[in-house]
């Protein structure tokens, strides 16, 4: 039952000590309530395929003329995304810029302000004549959350979900129990992120599409990375994207529901609500376009509206200005199959991680690593070893107990932290104060190499945020090779879930990367070391904070669920 918990890892990024205290007694107490649903067979898939001459579009028309005016001589170009605001204007730029095809393919998309404006820009593409494709994994699609299916029953949009649960979307737990007696699907997932227009421009990272991820959710806020993307590289990403939608795990959406049954969520909600009127507004459309036909007053969050509002005063990003670094690249992409049950594995050959593993290894001065949840396994144990052994110097940054929003995960990773400590790896854990994560000042630049810490949220959305938790996943070797994408360094994205990463060969934008990782070291993270038999957490000189003598910031609440959680926590499933 415990790995259930790791599943839901990044389905409540602001669940405190308490909520997880819940759930381990409810999938305790109510296991036995499972129930058994099946898919539905012969499914209507009809194949599609990405937009086949990128070049004649506006968007492909402008990256050639931006690639004359740089003289470069590589085929694709990049710009790191390290702030919220630019993460969100820049699809929002995409969007809005598409003339043939728009493809997003994400793990979750959550029905809240951020997603109600970006999700309007989507659709106005789409009464424009852009054909809007939208891969979906279907873990997360319940509750207010499912609302966001209505965009399936939209002219012009097509949706899909990925390797489906079948059973109850009314609730996290409910969907949870009704799949207890298919532990080996529940577990698998489409964890990629893609955002493609006209197969010329597209973005990866490790954002989701949510407030959390955009700076207008007053809770969480993720700090987090993505790479915009334009050029040959992008043919690849979308070539991507074609593997999974044709494939028999992608079930289009009304061969799984209707819009009626979406309606019913919805009034169920209503029932929901508080009696005293107390539920927010829903948030206001930008332009004059209603996005209510996408997410109805129910699904509106206590910040939806001033998210909102926020979000659709900002311009989009103008990609005739961005920074753009040319260099050599390609596209590392899980296939489907990893994500398949039973035979379908063997056709997953070589993993994200598994290249990862082999770029490491060839590292001759530096490793750098930013990964949310870091549960190493032995393979890359010994990968680590030899690095040392040949005087690699191999830093790692991650979360802290407290900034984790998955207490399994951590319970995972201790367990290896006395033995990295030991054979010379460098370990950071980023703090929980949004403040020191450079999210409580909004009028940041995003600067690529500008030495900020990472993340910053969107100007003027957010007065602060309750915690912030490190999701950006990076990987970057002697400052020469950076990969950039949606995979963390533990086992589940080796073995488990599907991933998609940039690897990106450019000693300009591994240098952006690392200035990046180093200034969250140098003002937003404690450095981990070794004191006999004690572990020592030390605040950077100068620091605002100080030492700490145990797990910082960590209520004995939730340290005491992390001992609970380890015995019952395979690393496998972390």
């Amino acid at each position: 039952m415990f790995p259930l918990l790791v599943a839901c890892r990044s389905v409540l990024p602001s669940a405190p000590a308490s909520w997880w205290w819940r759930w381990l007694a409810m999938v305790l107490l109510a296991g036995w309530t499972a129930g058994c649903s099946s898919l539905p067979e012969n499914v209507d898939r009809q194949a599609s395929r990405a937009w086949d001459a990128p070049q004649a579009t506006p968007l492909g028309q402008l990256t050639q003329a931006r690639r004359d005016a740089a003289r470069a001589r590589s085929e694709s170009a990049f710009s790191l995304l390290d702030s919220v605001e630019n993460a969100f204007s820049s699809r929002v730029a995409l969007a809005d810029a598409a003339r043939h095809t728009l493809d997003l393919q994400y793990y979750a998309i959550h029905a809240d302000g951020s997603t109600e404006v970006l999700l309007e820009h989507i659709r106005a593409a789409a009464r424009r004549g852009v054909r809007v494709r939208i891969l979906l994994d279907d873990f997360n699609t319940v509750g207010e959350d499912a609302q966001v299916l209505r965009l399936a029953f939209e002219r012009g949009v097509e949706l899909r979900l990925f390797n489906p649960v079948p059973g109850s979307r009314g609730s996290l737990f409910g969907r949870v129990f009704g799949s207890l007696h298919d532990m080996e699907r529940l577990q698998k997932r489409m964890h990629n992120k893609l955002f493609i227009a006209d197969s010329a421009w597209g973005i990866t990272g490790g954002r989701n599409l949510g407030d959390a991820y955009f700076g207008g959710d007053d809770k969480s806020a993720f700090v987090d990375l993505d790479v915009l993307a334009t050029g040959a590289v992008v043919r690849q990403m979308a070539a991507s994207f074609d593997r999974y939608w044709n494939d028999r795990l992608a079930y289009p959406v009304q061969s799984l529901l209707t819009r009626g049954d979406l309606d019913r969520l919805r009034d169920d909600g209503d029932d929901r609500a508080p009696s005293d009127g107390s539920r927010p507004p829903a948030a206001p459309a930008p332009a004059a376009q209603p996005v209510g036909a996408v997410l109805p007053e129910a699904t509106a969050r206590p910040n939806a509206a001033a998210a909102a509002s926020s979000l659709g005063q900002r311009p989009a990003m103008d990609l005739r200005q961005v920074p753009l670094t040319w260099a050599p690249a390609t596209l590392l992409a899980d296939q489907p199959g990893k994500v398949g049950p039973g035979d379908d594995e063997a056709d997953a050959g070589e993993t994200v991680v598994d290249g990862l593993l082999q770029l490491m290894r060839g590292a001759r001065q530096e490793l750098l690593i930013i990964s949310p949840y870091f549960v190493p396994g032995a393979e890359m144990m010994n990968v680590f070893a030899d690095l040392r052994r040949r005087g690699v110097a191999v830093r790692v940054l991650t979360n802290s107990l407290a900034s984790n929003d998955a207490p399994a995960a951590h319970a995972g990773y201790r367990r290896y932290r006395r033995e990295l400590l030991a054979m010379g790896v460098e370990l950071h854990e980023m703090r929980a104060d949004p403040a020191s994560a450079g999210l409580r000042d909004g009028r940041r630049s995003s600067g690529s190499g500008s030495g900020v810490s990472l993340g910053s949220t969107v100007g003027g959305s957010k007065s602060g945020f309750s915690r912030a938790s490190l999701h950006s996943k990076a990987v970057v070797v002697d400052r020469r090779v950076a990969v950039i994408g949606s995979m963390n360094l533990d086992l589940r994205s080796q073995l488990k879930n599907s991933e998609v990463a940039l690897l990106i060969r450019s000693a300009t934008l591994a240098g952006q990367a690392a200035r990046l990782i180093e200034s969250s070291f140098a003002r937003g993270a404690y450095r981990v070391e070794a004191r006999g038999d004690a572990l020592v957490w030390r605040a950077p000189p100068g620091a605002a904070f100080g030492d700490a003598s145990s797990e910082p910031e960590a209520d004995w609440k939730l340290r005491l669920l992390v001992d609970v959680l380890a015995p019952f926590a395979p690393d496998e499933m972390l």
